[in-house]
């Protein structure tokens, strides 16, 4: 313990307080040896991060314990597949509290962790795609809540499906051999065509 607390530039009093407020997991154990690892030094170093950025400790505990309870990364990939054109990005959770700052809540993390934005992997955060992580950020700067941003995600969520569902249900009924991976630019060439002609008609009323 004492050894973890030097590395982590804390005091042993202060790691004892973690651990009683379940801040880090209980080290391993052999006899009457605890051992503590990696794991348990980059989870003190972003304690230490977050609580420079603002986060109270009872906010730190509460984001601890829904990474821990959210799916991690192999689960999340498992139901969503590999994305064939979007980038994952890993992140510490102080890098992603930079991307979201002051929108990183409990609340907030469990709705990414529901709609598959984010998984868990060891002690970083891997999001779906760098694509949406990017404009989530933009929105958020712009002054758009967070947990607004995630509510529109779950609404864009269900119509995407919709649309997905339409074009291969369409191009299947008329050529059941067709490769719908290389017709897939024709899909999103109609969809982009026509939410920038929405977004026409919407922006011009009065």
């Amino acid at each position: 313990m004492e050894e973890l607390a030097e590395a982590a530039g804390i005091t042993v009093r202060t790691l004892r307080f973690y651990r009683e407020r379940k801040l880090i997991p209980p080290p391993r154990r052999e006899g009457r040896i605890a051992w503590y690892d990696d794991h348990h030094l980059a989870r003190l170093h972003t304690i230490t991060a977050l609580l420079e950025r603002g986060h109270t400790l009872s906010a730190i505990a509460e984001l601890t314990e829904a990474f821990e309870s959210g799916r991690d990364v192999g689960e999340l990939l498992g139901l969503t597949g590999e994305p064939t054109e979007e980038t994952p990005v890993r992140l510490t959770p102080e890098e992603l509290a930079d991307y979201f700052e002051g929108e990183v809540t409990p609340e907030n993390l469990q709705a990414a962790l529901d709609l598959g934005y984010i998984g868990t992997d060891g002690d970083e955060i891997v999001h779906i795609s760098r694509r949406l992580l990017e404009v989530s950020a933009a929105l958020v700067r712009e002054g758009v809540p967070l947990a607004e941003v995630m509510a529109a995600g779950h609404k864009v969520r269900e119509h995407a499906d919709a649309l997905a569902e339409l074009f291969t249900t369409t191009i299947r009924a008329h050529k059941p051999d067709a490769d719908l991976d290389k017709l897939r630019p024709l899909a999103k060439a109609v969809v982009e065509a026509e939410l920038s002609m929405a977004m026409d008609r919407h922006l011009n009323k009065p």
